[in-house]
Protein backbone atom coordinates (compact mmCIF):
# COMPACT_ATOMS: atom_id res chain seq x y z
CA UNK A 1 0.00 0.00 0.00
CA UNK A 2 2.89 2.35 0.77
CA UNK A 3 4.35 1.51 -2.60
CA UNK A 4 1.05 2.48 -4.26
CA UNK A 5 1.01 5.88 -2.53
CA UNK A 6 4.58 6.51 -3.67
CA UNK A 7 3.61 5.71 -7.26
CA UNK A 8 0.62 8.07 -7.15
CA UNK A 9 2.72 10.90 -5.62
CA UNK A 10 5.41 10.45 -8.28
CA UNK A 11 2.77 10.62 -11.01
CA UNK A 12 1.16 13.76 -9.65
CA UNK A 13 4.45 15.58 -9.00
CA UNK A 14 6.73 14.45 -11.79
CA UNK A 15 4.41 13.20 -14.58
CA UNK A 16 1.76 15.76 -15.53
CA UNK A 17 -1.34 14.21 -17.10
CA UNK A 18 -1.82 14.33 -20.88
CA UNK A 19 -4.83 16.00 -22.47
CA UNK A 20 -6.40 12.66 -23.40
CA UNK A 21 -6.04 11.44 -19.80
CA UNK A 22 -7.61 14.62 -18.39
CA UNK A 23 -10.48 14.30 -20.87
CA UNK A 24 -10.94 10.64 -19.90
CA UNK A 25 -11.03 11.65 -16.21
CA UNK A 26 -13.73 14.26 -16.87
CA UNK A 27 -15.81 11.75 -18.83
CA UNK A 28 -15.24 9.17 -16.05
CA UNK A 29 -16.70 11.48 -13.39
CA UNK A 30 -19.68 12.29 -15.66
CA UNK A 31 -20.39 8.58 -16.14
CA UNK A 32 -20.04 7.95 -12.40
CA UNK A 33 -22.71 10.60 -11.88
CA UNK A 34 -24.93 8.91 -14.50
CA UNK A 35 -24.39 5.55 -12.81
CA UNK A 36 -25.51 7.01 -9.48
CA UNK A 37 -28.59 8.62 -11.04
CA UNK A 38 -29.66 5.45 -12.88
CA UNK A 39 -29.13 3.16 -9.86
CA UNK A 40 -31.01 5.53 -7.58
CA UNK A 41 -33.84 5.72 -10.15
CA UNK A 42 -34.42 1.98 -9.94
CA UNK A 43 -34.92 2.17 -6.17
CA UNK A 44 -37.02 5.35 -6.37
CA UNK A 45 -39.46 4.13 -9.02
CA UNK A 46 -40.01 0.68 -7.57
CA UNK A 47 -40.28 1.65 -3.89
CA UNK A 48 -43.13 4.15 -4.23
CA UNK A 49 -45.89 3.42 -1.72
CA UNK A 50 -49.60 3.36 -2.72
CA UNK A 51 -50.06 6.69 -0.94
CA UNK A 52 -47.21 8.26 -2.97
CA UNK A 53 -48.67 6.74 -6.13
CA UNK A 54 -52.00 8.44 -5.34
CA UNK A 55 -50.18 11.74 -4.82
CA UNK A 56 -48.69 11.40 -8.31
CA UNK A 57 -52.12 10.78 -9.82
CA UNK A 58 -53.61 13.81 -8.09
CA UNK A 59 -50.87 16.34 -8.96
CA UNK A 60 -51.10 16.35 -12.80
CA UNK A 61 -47.68 17.99 -13.23
CA UNK A 62 -45.29 17.20 -16.08
CA UNK A 63 -42.93 15.27 -13.83
CA UNK A 64 -45.69 13.27 -12.13
CA UNK A 65 -47.24 12.42 -15.52
CA UNK A 66 -43.83 11.23 -16.74
CA UNK A 67 -43.39 9.03 -13.66
CA UNK A 68 -46.85 7.48 -14.14
CA UNK A 69 -46.15 6.90 -17.85
CA UNK A 70 -42.87 5.13 -17.04
CA UNK A 71 -44.49 3.03 -14.31
CA UNK A 72 -47.31 2.02 -16.65
CA UNK A 73 -44.77 -0.26 -18.39
CA UNK A 74 -42.70 -1.65 -15.51
CA UNK A 75 -40.96 -4.31 -17.62
CA UNK A 76 -39.74 -1.74 -20.14
CA UNK A 77 -38.68 0.58 -17.32
CA UNK A 78 -36.59 -2.02 -15.49
CA UNK A 79 -35.11 -3.21 -18.82
CA UNK A 80 -34.10 0.37 -19.70
CA UNK A 81 -32.51 0.93 -16.28
CA UNK A 82 -30.57 -2.36 -16.42
CA UNK A 83 -29.30 -1.80 -19.97
CA UNK A 84 -28.33 1.83 -19.28
CA UNK A 85 -26.65 0.96 -15.97
CA UNK A 86 -24.61 -1.84 -17.52
CA UNK A 87 -23.60 0.38 -20.44
CA UNK A 88 -22.47 3.15 -18.08
CA UNK A 89 -20.58 0.78 -15.75
CA UNK A 90 -18.76 -0.92 -18.63
CA UNK A 91 -17.76 2.52 -19.92
CA UNK A 92 -16.47 3.44 -16.45
CA UNK A 93 -14.34 0.26 -16.32
CA UNK A 94 -12.86 0.95 -19.79
CA UNK A 95 -12.08 4.59 -18.96
CA UNK A 96 -10.54 3.57 -15.62
CA UNK A 97 -8.27 1.06 -17.32
CA UNK A 98 -7.24 3.66 -19.91
CA UNK A 99 -6.43 6.29 -17.27
CA UNK A 100 -4.49 3.87 -15.05
CA UNK A 101 -2.45 2.46 -17.95
CA UNK A 102 -1.54 6.00 -19.09
CA UNK A 103 -0.54 7.24 -15.66
CA UNK A 104 0.80 4.32 -13.61
CA UNK A 105 3.57 1.94 -14.56
CA UNK A 106 3.24 -1.13 -12.34
CA UNK A 107 6.19 -2.95 -13.91
CA UNK A 108 6.13 -6.57 -12.84
CA UNK A 109 3.94 -5.93 -9.78
CA UNK A 110 0.85 -7.74 -11.10
CA UNK A 111 -0.73 -8.08 -7.67
CA UNK A 112 -0.72 -4.32 -7.18
CA UNK A 113 -2.10 -3.83 -10.70
CA UNK A 114 -4.93 -6.30 -9.94
CA UNK A 115 -5.77 -4.53 -6.68
CA UNK A 116 -5.96 -1.11 -8.36
CA UNK A 117 -7.72 -2.07 -11.60
CA UNK A 118 -10.16 -4.58 -10.16
CA UNK A 119 -10.77 -4.23 -6.44
CA UNK A 120 -10.42 -0.47 -5.99
CA UNK A 121 -12.30 0.47 -9.19
CA UNK A 122 -15.11 -2.00 -8.34
CA UNK A 123 -15.34 -0.59 -4.83
CA UNK A 124 -15.58 2.96 -6.18
CA UNK A 125 -18.34 1.98 -8.63
CA UNK A 126 -20.30 0.13 -5.93
CA UNK A 127 -19.96 2.91 -3.36
CA UNK A 128 -20.59 5.96 -5.55
CA UNK A 129 -22.72 4.39 -8.26
CA UNK A 130 -24.85 1.88 -6.35
CA UNK A 131 -24.92 1.87 -2.53
CA UNK A 132 -24.99 5.58 -1.63
CA UNK A 133 -27.47 6.63 -4.37
CA UNK A 134 -29.87 3.78 -3.53
CA UNK A 135 -29.78 4.60 0.19
CA UNK A 136 -30.63 8.23 -0.56
CA UNK A 137 -33.41 7.44 -3.06
CA UNK A 138 -35.04 4.87 -0.77
CA UNK A 139 -35.69 7.66 1.77
CA UNK A 140 -36.73 10.20 -0.90
CA UNK A 141 -38.48 7.99 -3.44
CA UNK A 142 -41.25 10.36 -4.57
CA UNK A 143 -39.03 13.45 -4.71
CA UNK A 144 -36.25 11.64 -6.58
CA UNK A 145 -38.62 9.91 -9.03
CA UNK A 146 -40.03 13.32 -10.03
CA UNK A 147 -36.50 14.76 -10.28
CA UNK A 148 -35.14 12.07 -12.65
CA UNK A 149 -38.31 11.39 -14.64
CA UNK A 150 -37.16 13.59 -17.53
CA UNK A 151 -33.68 12.04 -17.64
CA UNK A 152 -35.04 8.47 -17.50
CA UNK A 153 -37.55 9.30 -20.25
CA UNK A 154 -34.68 10.37 -22.51
CA UNK A 155 -32.66 7.27 -21.58
CA UNK A 156 -35.74 5.12 -22.24
CA UNK A 157 -36.03 6.62 -25.72
CA UNK A 158 -32.31 6.12 -26.49
CA UNK A 159 -32.21 2.50 -25.35
CA UNK A 160 -35.71 1.62 -26.58
CA UNK A 161 -34.58 -0.90 -29.26
CA UNK A 162 -32.37 -2.80 -26.80
CA UNK A 163 -34.91 -2.72 -23.93
CA UNK A 164 -37.71 -3.89 -26.27
CA UNK A 165 -35.54 -6.80 -27.36
CA UNK A 166 -34.83 -7.65 -23.71
CA UNK A 167 -38.54 -7.57 -22.81
CA UNK A 168 -39.42 -9.71 -25.85
CA UNK A 169 -36.88 -12.37 -24.90
CA UNK A 170 -38.56 -12.73 -21.49
CA UNK A 171 -42.04 -13.00 -23.00
CA UNK A 172 -41.79 -16.70 -23.93
CA UNK A 173 -40.56 -17.86 -20.48
CA UNK A 174 -43.21 -15.70 -18.78
CA UNK A 175 -45.91 -17.20 -20.98
CA UNK A 176 -44.71 -20.75 -20.31
CA UNK A 177 -44.65 -20.14 -16.55
CA UNK A 178 -48.11 -18.58 -16.66
CA UNK A 179 -49.46 -21.51 -18.67
CA UNK A 180 -48.19 -23.98 -16.08
CA UNK A 181 -49.83 -22.09 -13.22
CA UNK A 182 -53.08 -23.10 -11.57
CA UNK A 183 -56.17 -20.96 -11.96
CA UNK A 184 -58.01 -21.70 -8.72
CA UNK A 185 -61.16 -19.76 -7.87
CA UNK A 186 -61.99 -18.45 -4.39
CA UNK A 187 -64.92 -20.90 -3.91
CA UNK A 188 -62.59 -23.79 -4.87
CA UNK A 189 -60.05 -22.68 -2.28
CA UNK A 190 -62.78 -22.47 0.38
CA UNK A 191 -63.99 -25.96 -0.52
CA UNK A 192 -60.40 -27.27 -0.35
CA UNK A 193 -60.10 -25.94 3.20
CA UNK A 194 -63.29 -27.74 4.22
CA UNK A 195 -62.11 -31.02 2.69
CA UNK A 196 -58.64 -30.94 4.25
CA UNK A 197 -59.88 -29.99 7.74
CA UNK A 198 -62.23 -32.61 9.13
CA UNK A 199 -61.91 -32.07 12.88
CA UNK A 200 -64.71 -30.18 14.60
CA UNK A 201 -62.25 -28.18 16.67
CA UNK A 202 -60.72 -26.80 13.45
CA UNK A 203 -63.91 -24.90 12.58
CA UNK A 204 -62.64 -21.58 13.91
CA UNK A 205 -59.35 -21.99 12.05
CA UNK A 206 -61.29 -22.85 8.88
CA UNK A 207 -63.35 -19.69 9.22
CA UNK A 208 -60.22 -17.56 9.64
CA UNK A 209 -58.60 -19.14 6.56
CA UNK A 210 -61.77 -18.60 4.55
CA UNK A 211 -61.84 -14.99 5.73
CA UNK A 212 -58.27 -14.48 4.52
CA UNK A 213 -59.09 -16.06 1.12
CA UNK A 214 -62.17 -13.86 0.58
CA UNK A 215 -60.57 -10.76 2.11
CA UNK A 216 -59.32 -9.19 -1.12
CA UNK A 217 -62.63 -9.77 -2.91
CA UNK A 218 -64.97 -7.95 -0.49
CA UNK A 219 -66.10 -4.36 -1.16
CA UNK A 220 -66.74 -1.92 1.69
CA UNK A 221 -70.42 -1.67 0.72
CA UNK A 222 -70.86 -5.35 1.66
CA UNK A 223 -69.88 -4.91 5.32
CA UNK A 224 -70.55 -1.24 6.05
CA UNK A 225 -73.04 0.04 8.62
CA UNK A 226 -75.84 1.40 6.46
CA UNK A 227 -76.91 5.03 6.41
CA UNK A 228 -80.07 4.19 8.39
CA UNK A 229 -77.99 2.86 11.30
CA UNK A 230 -75.39 5.64 11.57
CA UNK A 231 -75.32 7.41 14.93
CA UNK A 232 -74.44 10.95 13.82
CA UNK A 233 -74.92 14.38 15.37
CA UNK A 234 -75.71 17.76 13.83
CA UNK A 235 -73.18 20.55 14.32
CA UNK A 236 -75.87 23.03 15.46
CA UNK A 237 -76.70 21.41 18.83
CA UNK A 238 -75.20 22.92 21.99
CA UNK A 239 -72.55 21.30 24.14
CA UNK A 240 -74.96 20.05 26.78
CA UNK A 241 -77.11 18.27 24.18
CA UNK A 242 -73.97 16.82 22.62
CA UNK A 243 -72.83 15.23 25.89
CA UNK A 244 -76.25 13.64 26.35
CA UNK A 245 -76.15 12.28 22.79
CA UNK A 246 -72.64 10.86 23.31
CA UNK A 247 -73.73 9.06 26.50
CA UNK A 248 -76.78 7.57 24.79
CA UNK A 249 -74.89 6.54 21.63
CA UNK A 250 -72.03 4.75 23.40
CA UNK A 251 -69.53 5.09 20.52
CA UNK A 252 -65.93 6.34 20.67
CA UNK A 253 -66.15 8.17 17.31
CA UNK A 254 -69.22 9.99 15.98
CA UNK A 255 -69.73 11.60 12.55
CA UNK A 256 -70.88 15.21 12.60
CA UNK A 257 -73.04 16.61 9.78
CA UNK A 258 -74.43 19.97 8.72
CA UNK A 259 -78.09 20.18 7.59
CA UNK A 260 -78.27 16.51 6.52
CA UNK A 261 -76.29 13.28 6.64
CA UNK A 262 -74.97 13.82 3.10
CA UNK A 263 -72.88 16.75 4.39
CA UNK A 264 -70.57 15.17 6.96
CA UNK A 265 -68.07 17.81 8.07
CA UNK A 266 -65.89 15.79 10.42
CA UNK A 267 -65.53 13.06 13.03
CA UNK A 268 -65.80 13.74 16.76
CA UNK A 269 -63.43 11.61 18.88
CA UNK A 270 -65.02 11.22 22.31
CA UNK A 271 -61.60 11.22 24.00
CA UNK A 272 -61.19 14.82 22.79
CA UNK A 273 -64.17 15.81 24.96
CA UNK A 274 -62.55 14.70 28.22
CA UNK A 275 -60.44 17.87 28.80
CA UNK A 276 -63.46 20.14 28.13
CA UNK A 277 -66.23 18.34 30.03
CA UNK A 278 -66.82 21.30 32.37
CA UNK A 279 -67.41 23.84 29.61
CA UNK A 280 -70.65 25.85 29.36
CA UNK A 281 -73.52 24.81 27.03
CA UNK A 282 -72.50 27.44 24.44
CA UNK A 283 -68.98 25.99 24.12
CA UNK A 284 -67.90 25.73 20.42
CA UNK A 285 -67.30 21.99 20.39
CA UNK A 286 -67.03 21.79 16.59
CA UNK A 287 -63.42 23.04 16.93
CA UNK A 288 -62.61 19.53 18.21
CA UNK A 289 -63.63 17.83 14.96
CA UNK A 290 -61.11 15.80 13.01
CA UNK A 291 -61.27 15.44 9.21
CA UNK A 292 -63.54 12.71 7.89
CA UNK A 293 -62.11 10.16 5.46
CA UNK A 294 -64.36 9.38 2.50
CA UNK A 295 -64.14 6.23 0.36
CA UNK A 296 -66.29 4.94 -2.53
CA UNK A 297 -68.66 1.99 -2.17
CA UNK A 298 -66.61 -0.27 -4.46
CA UNK A 299 -63.30 0.03 -2.60
CA UNK A 300 -61.88 -3.34 -1.55
CA UNK A 301 -61.50 -3.79 2.20
CA UNK A 302 -57.89 -4.99 1.90
CA UNK A 303 -56.99 -1.65 0.25
CA UNK A 304 -58.93 0.26 2.91
CA UNK A 305 -57.11 -1.61 5.67
CA UNK A 306 -53.77 -0.46 4.22
CA UNK A 307 -55.04 3.12 4.09
CA UNK A 308 -56.26 2.89 7.70
CA UNK A 309 -52.76 1.82 8.76
CA UNK A 310 -51.01 4.52 6.72
CA UNK A 311 -53.32 7.32 7.88
CA UNK A 312 -53.59 5.96 11.46
CA UNK A 313 -57.39 6.21 11.47
CA UNK A 314 -60.12 3.73 12.44
CA UNK A 315 -63.23 4.98 10.64
CA UNK A 316 -64.29 5.98 7.13
CA UNK A 317 -67.46 7.38 5.55
CA UNK A 318 -68.75 5.46 2.51
CA UNK A 319 -70.10 7.65 -0.30
CA UNK A 320 -72.10 6.72 -3.40
CA UNK A 321 -71.51 7.84 -6.98
CA UNK A 322 -73.29 11.16 -6.30
CA UNK A 323 -71.27 11.97 -3.18
CA UNK A 324 -74.07 11.12 -0.77
CA UNK A 325 -73.45 9.19 2.42
CA UNK A 326 -74.12 5.45 1.98
CA UNK A 327 -72.76 4.18 5.27
CA UNK A 328 -69.90 3.90 7.72
CA UNK A 329 -67.10 1.39 8.14
CA UNK A 330 -64.62 0.90 10.97
CA UNK A 331 -61.38 -0.98 11.47
CA UNK A 332 -63.28 -3.47 13.63
CA UNK A 333 -65.68 -4.22 10.75
CA UNK A 334 -62.73 -5.11 8.50
CA UNK A 335 -60.94 -7.27 11.07
CA UNK A 336 -64.17 -9.18 11.76
CA UNK A 337 -64.06 -10.44 8.18
CA UNK A 338 -60.97 -12.47 9.14
CA UNK A 339 -61.30 -13.35 12.82
CA UNK A 340 -65.09 -13.36 13.12
CA UNK A 341 -67.34 -11.34 15.42
CA UNK A 342 -65.46 -9.19 17.94
CA UNK A 343 -67.53 -8.64 21.08
CA UNK A 344 -66.61 -5.64 23.22
CA UNK A 345 -68.21 -4.00 26.24
CA UNK A 346 -70.61 -1.94 24.08
CA UNK A 347 -71.83 -5.08 22.33
CA UNK A 348 -72.49 -6.75 25.66
CA UNK A 349 -74.30 -3.77 27.12
CA UNK A 350 -76.77 -2.91 24.46
CA UNK A 351 -76.18 -3.68 20.82
CA UNK A 352 -79.18 -5.60 19.52
CA UNK A 353 -78.69 -8.93 17.78
CA UNK A 354 -79.43 -8.89 14.08
CA UNK A 355 -80.92 -12.38 14.18
CA UNK A 356 -82.42 -15.07 16.40
CA UNK A 357 -82.46 -18.79 15.75
CA UNK A 358 -85.78 -20.62 16.08
CA UNK A 359 -84.54 -24.10 15.18
CA UNK A 360 -81.87 -25.78 13.09
CA UNK A 361 -83.24 -24.45 9.78
CA UNK A 362 -85.29 -21.40 10.80
CA UNK A 363 -84.05 -17.88 11.65
CA UNK A 364 -85.51 -14.44 12.23
CA UNK A 365 -83.27 -11.75 10.67
CA UNK A 366 -83.26 -7.98 10.76
CA UNK A 367 -83.77 -6.71 7.22
CA UNK A 368 -80.72 -4.49 7.49
CA UNK A 369 -78.27 -7.37 8.05
CA UNK A 370 -75.66 -7.47 5.29
CA UNK A 371 -75.75 -10.35 2.83
CA UNK A 372 -72.16 -11.06 3.74
CA UNK A 373 -73.07 -11.60 7.42
CA UNK A 374 -76.27 -13.46 6.50
CA UNK A 375 -74.31 -16.04 4.49
CA UNK A 376 -71.84 -16.49 7.34
CA UNK A 377 -74.60 -17.11 9.89
CA UNK A 378 -76.41 -19.72 7.80
CA UNK A 379 -73.08 -21.16 6.58
CA UNK A 380 -73.91 -20.61 2.90
CA UNK A 381 -71.67 -19.82 -0.06
CA UNK A 382 -71.56 -16.03 -0.54
CA UNK A 383 -71.90 -16.40 -4.31
CA UNK A 384 -75.32 -18.11 -4.07
CA UNK A 385 -77.19 -14.81 -4.58
CA UNK A 386 -74.87 -13.31 -7.23
CA UNK A 387 -77.36 -13.86 -10.06
CA UNK A 388 -80.23 -12.01 -8.34
CA UNK A 389 -78.73 -9.59 -5.82
CA UNK A 390 -78.13 -6.74 -8.28
CA UNK A 391 -76.88 -3.76 -6.25
CA UNK A 392 -78.27 -5.10 -2.96
CA UNK A 393 -75.95 -5.32 0.03
CA UNK A 394 -78.51 -6.27 2.70
CA UNK A 395 -81.03 -9.09 3.09
CA UNK A 396 -83.90 -6.63 2.73
CA UNK A 397 -82.30 -5.28 -0.44
CA UNK A 398 -82.07 -8.82 -1.84
CA UNK A 399 -85.82 -9.34 -1.34
CA UNK A 400 -86.53 -5.99 -3.00
CA UNK A 401 -84.47 -7.14 -5.98
CA UNK A 402 -86.43 -10.43 -6.10
CA UNK A 403 -89.85 -8.77 -5.79
CA UNK A 404 -89.32 -5.42 -7.50
CA UNK A 405 -91.38 -3.71 -4.79
CA UNK A 406 -91.80 -3.59 -1.02
CA UNK A 407 -93.60 -6.84 -0.18
CA UNK A 408 -96.55 -6.98 2.23
CA UNK A 409 -96.48 -8.56 5.66
CA UNK A 410 -96.56 -12.41 5.72
CA UNK A 411 -95.58 -12.53 2.06
CA UNK A 412 -93.52 -15.63 1.20
CA UNK A 413 -90.66 -15.34 -1.26
CA UNK A 414 -88.90 -18.48 -2.45
CA UNK A 415 -85.43 -18.64 -3.93
CA UNK A 416 -83.26 -21.74 -4.28
CA UNK A 417 -83.68 -23.69 -1.02
CA UNK A 418 -84.72 -20.60 0.97
CA UNK A 419 -88.19 -19.50 1.99
CA UNK A 420 -88.30 -15.85 3.11
CA UNK A 421 -91.35 -14.69 5.06
CA UNK A 422 -91.88 -10.98 5.74
CA UNK A 423 -92.50 -10.61 9.50
CA UNK A 424 -92.45 -6.81 9.83
CA UNK A 425 -92.55 -4.08 7.18
CA UNK A 426 -93.53 -0.43 6.80
CA UNK A 427 -93.94 1.91 3.84
CA UNK A 428 -90.21 2.53 3.62
CA UNK A 429 -88.39 -0.73 4.38
CA UNK A 430 -88.50 -4.38 5.35
CA UNK A 431 -87.75 -4.73 9.06
CA UNK A 432 -87.95 -8.43 10.01
CA UNK A 433 -87.61 -11.53 7.84
CA UNK A 434 -88.14 -15.17 8.75
CA UNK A 435 -85.79 -17.44 6.82
CA UNK A 436 -86.46 -21.16 6.49
CA UNK A 437 -83.82 -23.32 4.83
CA UNK A 438 -85.14 -26.38 3.00
CA UNK A 439 -82.98 -29.49 3.20
CA UNK A 440 -83.95 -30.51 -0.33
CA UNK A 441 -83.75 -27.79 -2.98
CA UNK A 442 -86.40 -29.48 -4.97
CA UNK A 443 -88.95 -29.32 -2.17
Amino acid sequence: MLHLFQIIINILVFNPLSFSTILALIILFIFLFFSAIISASETAFFSLTPAEYNILKSKHTKSSDRVLKLLSKPKHLIATILVANNFVNVTIVILSAFIINNTINFGDNYILEFIVQTIIITAIILLTGEIMPKIYSSYNALKFANFVSGFISVVSYLFKPVSNLLVMTTFIPDRRIKRKGFNISIPELSKAIEITSSKAEDEEEQNILKGIINFGDIEVSEIMRSRMDIAAVEDSINFEELLKFVLDAGYSRIPVYRDNLDRIIGILYIKDLLPVMDQSPDYKWTDLLRPAYFVPENKKINDLLKEFRERKIHIAVIVDEYGGTSGLITLEDILEEIVGEIMDESDELGNELLYTRKDENTFIFEGKISLNDFCKIINADESIFDDVRGEADSLAGLLLELEGEIPSKNKEIKYSNFVFTIEAVDKRRIKLIKVHILNDKSS
